[in-house]
């Protein structure tokens, strides 16, 4: 309905052409009530119904051009209609469009005048007599489409106020998000750099003096080299205290083993698979094209240790698990797939899914620090599914 509302309107302008078209055959004056079938509508009429169900097709794109046309196809009716046709139906849903889609001011005067005007020239012109329940019914149903159309107005307006907040506010949030984590490393930044730069010059120097008197003064290099040796304590020193004040309370002691990479996957997986989630691992990796980047390397460990962490906790038992490593021209592409177990209900969607959590988030930072991407989401017919691409250069 919203991708084609000309088509929309054109089933509500058959529609009330329907509608009229019945009603005109019904009459509110049998000898015992309302009857249908005992009157037909004059050629007139209908015609008349027709073209004001006709310019209901456009109410959206000419609102006030429609409601001017229906009012004056539903004045013709009421002065010339014997029997009278409910032509004025047109009005009320004409009515109703410009109620919805104008201001409350605009809807007082349009709704009034054409409330007025209508029941006015249906009691003082018309063939019934002005006290007759058809000029009251005009009355009571303009007056409702206008109240109807305001309502709707307001509401949309209500809902689009709460819709714009709460997006205002998202945006918000993000912004001092990403303002404090800039902060935070620039301060870090900041630390770092005084830190290494003093000890290092300081290191520079006394190297360079160590080395001019090696030869010569040696008690002299020796304790030049001494100086050494206490300015890289101390930088080592401050860059632990440094470090440290990013570590969480349970983050273990930092290695002192190499960076862990693809040549280690094997025992990686070994652990998932002792833990009871089977993995299948395919590594394809050019051997020719050379070793990857240390960087390289350590992203695609992290990015599958990450996602069959992920799968170990989230997927629901008897879970399976796929891990690809494929170098594809200039890069290298990592997935991760899982079957999401053999649980009756649906397995649970990682807490970080939404891309929230520090999991899905440091997936994602890690590749794009690299200029690479990092997809994860739901996969068809269940599990979970991480493609990360990491360019190699």
């Amino acid at each position: 309905m919203r991708a084609h509302p000309l088509a929309t309107d054109a089933v509500l302008a058959f529609g009330a052409f329907v509608a009229m078209v019945v009603g005109s055959f019904a009459d509110p004056h049998g000898p015992h009530g309302p009857t249908f079938g005992t009157r037909t509508p004059e050629p007139f009429s209908l015609l008349l119904m027709l073209l004001g169900a006709a310019a209901l097709v456009f109410r959206r794109r000419r609102p006030r051009a429609v409601l001017a046309v229906t009012c004056g196809l539903s004045l013709l009716e009421l002065t010339t209609g014997e029997p009278r046709a409910p032509v004025a139906m047109c009005t009320v849903i004409a009515l109703y469009t410009v109620a919805a889609r104008t201001d409350r001011p605009t809807t007082w005067r349009i709704g009034l005048l054409t409330m007025a005007g209508l029941t006015g020239v249906a009691m003082l012109a018309g063939p019934l007599p002005w006290y007759a329940q058809e000029n009251i019914g005009i009355f009571a149903w303009t007056g409702m489409a206008a109240a109807a159309g305001d309502a709707v107005r307001s509401r949309r307006a209500f809902v689009d106020a709460i819709r714009e907040r709460a997006e205002r506010a998202e945006r918000t949030r993000d912004e001092e998000a990403r303002r404090r984590v800039a902060e935070e490393r620039l301060r870090i930044a900041r630390d770092l750099h005084d830190v290494v730069a003093h000890h290092i010059a300081l290191v520079n120097v006394q190297a360079g003096v160590a080395a001019h008197v090696m030869d010569k003064r040696p008690d002299q290099a020796k304790e030049a080299l001494a100086h050494v040796r206490d300015a890289s304590r101390s930088a080592l020193n401050e860059l632990r205290a440094t470090v440290g004040l990013l570590r969480q309370s349970g983050d273990p002691e930092a290695p002192t083993e190499p960076a862990p990479g693809l040549g280690v996957l094997d025992e990686l997986v070994d652990t998932f698979r002792h833990a009871g989630l089977p993995v299948e691992v395919i590594v394809q990796l050019d051997g020719a094209a050379g070793p990857l980047p240390a960087a390289v390397d350590l992203a695609a460990y992290r990015v599958i240790q990450e996602a069959l962490t992920n799968v170990r906790k989230h997927a629901g038992p008897g879970a399976k698990a796929e891990v690809s490593v494929v170098r594809v021209g200039p890069s290298v592409e990592v997935t991760v797939l899982d079957d999401g177990g053999r649980s009756a209900d649906p397995a649970p969607e990682p807490a970080d899914a939404s891309g929230g959590g520090h999991g899905l988030l440091g997936m994602r930072e890690r590749t794009g620090a690299l200029g690479g991407t990092c997809f994860a989401g739901p996969r068809y017919g269940g599990g979970y599914r991480v493609h990360a691409i990491l360019p190699v250069g």
